[in-house]
């Protein structure tokens, strides 16, 4: 019976085929994160209007500006590379836009609307060392 087979054996049961290298979520800096950047953000047709990206340090909290943008529709790309979540709070000077815990290893891309010109102000915050990415494209 099945109960046999497994009396007696001690072989360790074999890795998840999903198992991710946890170094590959470490923050990386100069030619790794221009790599890094190009990867989490491939090349798109649509014109890009503003793209910052870094290293924040464990505890950091940075806030950027993005120059002043034309009302109309934009898409906003968000990245970061850590151990643990990095928070992004998107802004106008009128309206939060996106406030957000991102799960580091995947991009997220929303839609925003402006509907007066208006320059964004990006908060970062991380609670360990992370990499940071953001995109503006024109829709």
């Amino acid at each position: 019976g099945r109960a046999d087979s497994v009396l007696g054996t001690a072989s360790a049961a074999p890795a998840p085929a999903f198992t991710r290298d946890p170094l590959q979520q470490d923050p990386v800096d100069g030619a790794g994160l221009e790599a890094w950047v190009s990867q989490m953000f491939p090349n798109v047709p649509q014109a890009v209007v503003d793209s910052e990206a870094g290293l924040l340090a464990a505890g950091e909290v940075r806030t950027l500006s993005s120059p002043v943008l034309e009302t109309g529709t934009y898409i906003l790309a968000l990245a970061c590379r850590s151990q643990r979540r990095v928070t992004f709070t998107v802004r106008t000077e009128t309206l939060t836009l996106v406030d957000l815990g991102l799960r580091c290893g995947v991009s997220r891309e929303q839609v925003i609307y402006l509907s007066t010109d208006s320059a964004l102000s990006v908060r970062l915050e991380a609670g360990s060392g992370a990499n940071f990415a953001f995109r503006v494209r024109r829709l």
